[in-house]
């Protein structure tokens, strides 16, 4: 009987036992839980205390050149302009690796992960295209850099840009070939894998056959496609056609890369390219054989256009050391843009600021004013460099008509 109730003691001692472990593991777990809240709390009062703008550029990749100079404008404008309506502005980078469906990703991440109120980017039209669709989507707007083809913002009310876009690139570049080089017949060499390459080919065709009145003025028209490495087919085919000059858009590397096979080749006419050339890869992989090539691009340090540009000048050089390239110009411009269109809007409401992005008119910018018509494009000047001595050299500006 004894051993019975002493039993039934235990029982109970042990159930008191679980009981109070149980009370005291919910009375620790009531501060853990106390400071979680203000964690949260403190989190979303700083996330609140910030604007946030993403950016999605290709930091490696065939285009890691170009994404890279455009971010360091980007990076330049934040430290002269840190904040907007009294807040700071914090940068959300993303690397889009030069491919479209990691600029789709990355468009998403910025806008789910990261609750971005505006974009920047991209470097590449099929990049931009590709974000751009989820950009679209979600309805928060992006501004592109250096997105050239004029599909990236046709039918996207949620997409602008702070270039000139190519039918005038197009333009600008078979003038120079007709004008300038006396070329009657033309080659063309296209990337296929590429809309930038295949847009602009289509734009400098169109013009160049109108300027000459000749329907057969373009000899040739040979493709490749990203990453080639060996050109000798493309470049056969067309050396025997003697043509006056060879317009052969491309990404940097595969366009240095062509040009040498070229001249290998004894192909002794003069290369013309669009403004992916005006990365310094260009020259390095080119070497002595890219010198005479011209191209068309968005801005020179040679000849700044507006205060600002001399301002951006100024800064670039102390803070890197050398002149601006355009796309860093560009990459400047954009930030200013979405900084300039948050501020009208009074807020970092998405469409708020899409709005207000669509009213930019007469913008001082570093490459010029900008000014966005109907379709979200700027209307702007164009620049021609040269490569002599292994340096771009400033030719000419060229306005839009």
């Amino acid at each position: 009987m004894r051993l019975k109730r002493m039993g039934k003691l235990f029982v109970v001692s042990v159930i008191l036992l679980l009981t109070m472990s149980l009370v005291l593991s919910g009375c620790g777990s009531k501060p853990a839980e106390t400071e979680k809240k203000a964690e949260d709390a403190e989190q979303k009062a700083a996330d609140e205390d910030v604007i946030r703008i993403g950016v999605y550029e290709p930091m490696t990749g065939a285009s890691a050149a170009g994404g890279q100079m455009t971010v360091e404008g980007i990076e330049l404008a934040k430290e002269m302009y840190p904040e907007v309506l009294g807040k700071e502005i914090k940068l959300f980078i993303v690397d889009n690796k030069t491919d479209k469906t990691e600029s789709a990703n990355a468009v998403a991440r910025l806008i789910e992960k990261d609750k971005v109120c505006v974009i920047i980017g991209s470097y590449g039209s099929s990049n931009s295209m590709a974000g751009g669709q989820v950009a679209k989507e979600k309805k928060v707007p992006a501004i592109g850099c250096s997105p050239t083809n004029p599909l990236v913002t046709l039918d996207n009310d949620y997409y602008f840009r702070v270039c000139f876009i190519d039918p005038f690139q197009g333009k600008v570049m078979a003038k120079y070939a007709f004008n300038t080089l006396k070329a009657k017949k033309a080659a063309i060499i296209m990337d296929m894998a590429n809309d930038y390459s295949v847009g602009l080919s289509n734009f400098f065709r169109e013009a160049f056959i109108e300027l000459t009145g000749d329907k057969d003025a373009i000899v040739a028209e040979t493709k490749y496609k990203t990453n080639d490495q060996d050109f000798s087919a493309q470049l056969t085919a067309i050396k025997d056609l003697k043509p006056d000059v060879i317009f052969a858009p491309g990404n940097y590397g595969e366009s240095a890369l062509l040009i040498k096979q070229a001249r290998d080749l004894g192909i002794t006419a003069p290369f013309l390219g669009g403004d992916t050339y005006e990365a310094p890869e260009f020259i390095d992989i080119g070497g002595k054989e890219v010198e005479g090539v011209s191209f068309s691009t968005h801005y020179t340090a040679e000849a700044p256009v507006t205060e600002v540009s001399k301002e951006f000048l100024d800064a670039f050089e102390k803070k890197y050391g050398q002149p601006p390239s355009a796309f860093a110009a560009l990459g400047f411009d954009a930030y200013l843009v979405a900084r300039e269109a948050i501020e009208k809007a009074g807020s970092a409401d998405p469409q708020a600021i899409r709005d207000e992005i669509a009213k930019i008119q007469n913008f001082e910018g570093a490459t010029g004013i900008i000014s966005l018509d109907e379709n979200g494009d700027a209307n702007k000047s164009a620049v021609i460099k040269q490569v002599k001595d292994g340096k771009f050299v400033y030719i000419e500006t060229v306005q839009p008509d």
